[in-house]
């Protein structure tokens, strides 16, 4: 269908002007209506953050998303475009992308007198009816609101006062669309009060010159609550005209954060290669994010984001696949030793308190992984120490792997073995074998000495089993006693 190309044919068409918020509002009770999915991709809000939104955007309210870092604020921002008519028309050549039938720039006022019905109309996506700005402490008010331009005033030799001189700023020129700016409080407090006009009084200086500038824009912002004390705050007059603050979280459950993890990490690389992670693999990915947000050594109120999760696991990922390319495989399973070549991905992204400092940011992620072995060994295996109790005097099902580690036996294994040399060198281990095919799923065979690897470690991480780092890179696990009477030194933490 052919869209009308003046005003006069779209007043034909019987269009009827309406707000931003009147026509988000309406979108959005449409497609709550037909049972649509309303923000795709957003694991863990769906009872939360999500009806929060959707109770703003019905209630016409500009908002605010308060969250840690890695909390999809800016994601749900992008996504509101969703909630917008897919094509709407503007005057042609507007720079504030004003409605036909309700223009507010002084030119295109003075363009419908002298032109009337005939003014061309051009249509709109509601992808270009967005915008985004990051808010920095060198953000001014030319930036986002305007500002006098000298040349098209001597050009048109008109005054300063006049409104056609102004060069507008992303704010005026997001008319009829969404604006949304990140991180609000590193915003000066003369240019928050600029904001505060746009909101409410509809109007504007620039330069000392007053300008009535009604602007229909849904404004949205995200924080940081750090900020509030660390870098800036926001003003209590733009604060109170922000009719919705909505708080954002981290996944409330394991399950929640697997899925993110596996939605947005690049695991399918489509070079021939594959690599198989196991469930208990990705519940230790993100046990290491669940260990970090209570860590004594990180700073909560920063907070750690999602995005340590998946850059962990396309870490892992890329290990096993350099693994599998020198030794000439096509399947590969990822290990816990390539854990120690995804530690850049750990320590990179927590903001370490003083002890954390003190102690280095690879020494807190080794922590943090040993933690996370440790937590997911017990969801699965029943406690090394207590099964002997437990079972009355009969003999562990562990006992086998501690008699042969007792009897001055050692395994070593690396990232760079094949699968085949691996599970060799893991199979020495009486009973090893015998434990993950118990109390672990394991789908393939393949996945087995990875499993097998994992209880080794388990042990290490509760203090039964000792293990080193060889001349050759490679690890060793050995018993504990004979470690402690030889070298302790070459122990790790």
């Amino acid at each position: 269908m052919k869209r009308p190309e003046s005003i006069k044919a779209l007043k034909v068409s019987g269009y009827r002007p309406q707000t931003v918020k009147q026509e988000m509002r309406r979108n959005l009770v449409g497609m709550i209506e037909r049972g649509e999915i309303l923000f795709p991709g957003i694991v863990g809000y769906e009872k939360t953050v999500l009806p929060q939104i959707e109770n703003a955007l019905m209630s016409g309210h500009d908002f605010i998303l308060l969250g840690l870092r890695g909390q999809a604020k800016t994601r749900i921002l992008r996504q509101l475009v969703r909630f917008l008519d897919e094509w709407t028309p503007a005057i042609e050549g507007c720079e504030l992308n004003d409605d036909p039938l309700n223009p507010v720039c002084m030119v295109c006022k003075r363009r419908v007198e002298a032109e009337g019905d005939e003014v061309p109309i051009r249509w709109i996506h509601r992808d270009e009816r967005y915008r985004e700005k990051l808010a920095t402490p060198d953000v001014t008010i030319a930036d986002l609101i305007g500002d006098i331009d000298p040349i098209k005033a001597a050009n048109r030799r008109l005054s300063y006062s006049d409104p056609e001189v102004m060069h507008y700023g992303i704010v005026p020129r997001t008319n009829r669309g969404i604006f949304a700016i990140n991180e609000l409080p590193d915003l000066q407090p003369r240019i928050q009060v600029g904001l505060l006009n746009i909101l409410e009084e509809k109007d504007i200086q620039i330069r000392g010159f007053p300008i009535r500038l009604p602007l229909d824009v849904q404004i949205v912002f995200s924080a940081n609550p750090e900020d509030y004390t660390n870098r800036g705050n926001i003003i209590t007059p733009l604060r109170d005209r922000i009719a919705s603050q909505i708080m954002t979280h981290y996944p409330y459950t394991l399950e929640d954060a697997m899925k993110v993890t596996e939605q947005e990490a690049w695991t399918n690389r489509g070079d021939g290669i594959e690599v198989v992670v196991p469930a208990y693999m990705k519940e230790l990915v993100e046990t290491v994010a669940l260990q970090a947000r209570k860590s004594s050594y990180v700073d909560q109120g920063s907070g750690v984001s999602v995005r340590m999760t998946i850059s962990l696991m396309e870490n892992l990922i890329s290990n096993a696949e350099r693994r599998a390319i020198r030794t000439g495989e096509r399947r590969q399973v990822v290990r816990i030793c390539d854990l120690q070549n995804g530690i850049a991905s750990i320590s990179g992204k927590v903001e370490l308190v003083y002890e954390g400092e003190q102690e280095g940011a690879v020494a807190v992620a080794k922590h943090l992984v040993g933690k996370a072995v440790k937590e997911v060994f017990a969801r699965h295996f029943p406690d090394a120490y207590k099964a002997k109790e437990k079972n009355e005097g009969a003999p562990s099902e562990y006992d086998p792997i501690f008699r042969w580690f007792a009897q001055g036996k050692r395994v070593e294994i690396s990232d760079e073995l094949s699968t085949r040399e691996f599970h060799q060198r893991l199979s020495q281990v009486t009973g090893l074998e015998e434990l993950p095919k118990r109390y672990l799923s394991i789908k393939d065979s393949i996945e087995l000495p990875t499993a097998m690897e994992f209880v080794l470690e388990a042990l290490h991480q509760n203090s039964i089993l000792a293990k080193e780092r060889t001349d050759t890179s490679a690890l060793a696990y050995t018993d504990m006693f004979s470690t402690m009477l030889g070298k302790p030194e070459d122990a790790e933490d």
